[in-house]
């Protein structure tokens, strides 16, 4: 992978650590965590504009400080995956879940290999409301999974970075929090572990300040 031109106005002092990270995601989802909101947000931006800068690539940015709950992820994920009107709930037909699986073509263009999810202030929707955060963390490793494991469509490979603080940080070291485990639907194994035998989702957590070292 190209490097991004070097710039003077980094608050980190390595260089050119884009496409570092971006091999991280080759196996992972991301949870990025800083108690700096500059370090938080240089990352994020940064590393979502180099991976629009990759081929084949679509990258999907949520931008948490608007997210409060299911109607506020709704209207920004309707904006970044073209689809079907989207029904304000995470299973069942045209709902999240449908969307996030979903691919569009445009006629002459080739078809997305990778698609990122850049959820920057994602600790937003976790101190509002914990439980919804989960299922939409949920859902998106979920189907991720899915096309990896248990699809015979065209790869798609999707991958989540999640961006915050310290408060983000301390759900993903929750042994019971959906960065760690699959939300428990009420049955012995859950619907992601018997769909593609994926004991747990596959997440890493990274110091966003060790870039400023």
């Amino acid at each position: 992978m190209s490097a991004l031109t070097r710039q003077n106005n980094t608050p980190f002092r390595a260089m050119d650590w884009q496409p570092d990270v971006t091999q991280l995601l080759d196996e992972h989802h991301m949870v990025a965590w800083s108690d700096r909101s500059e370090h938080r947000l240089h990352f994020a931006v940064s590393l979502s504009q180099f991976l629009e800068s990759q081929r084949d690539t679509e990258v999907c940015s949520f931008y948490g400080r608007f997210i409060t709950n299911l109607e506020d992820f709704c209207h920004q994920l309707e904006r970044a995956i073209p689809g079907p009107a989207l029904r304000r709930q995470i299973d069942g037909p045209d709902g999240v879940t449908d969307l996030v699986r979903s691919r569009q073509v445009l006629p002459g263009k080739r078809a997305s290999r990778f698609r990122y999810y850049i959820w920057h202030d994602a600790d937003v929707l976790l101190e509002h409301d914990k439980a919804l955060f989960g299922r939409l963390v949920d859902t998106l490793a979920g189907v991720a999974a899915e096309a990896e494991y248990a699809s015979d469509d065209l790869l798609l490979i999707h991958r989540a970075v999640f961006v915050g603080g310290v408060s983000l940080q301390a759900y993903a070291n929750e042994s019971a929090g959906q960065f760690r485990s699959w939300a428990d639907d009420g049955f012995a194994e859950s619907f992601w572990e018997v769909l593609t035998g994926l004991e747990v989702p596959p997440f890493m957590r990274y110091q966003v300040d060790i870039l400023d070292h």
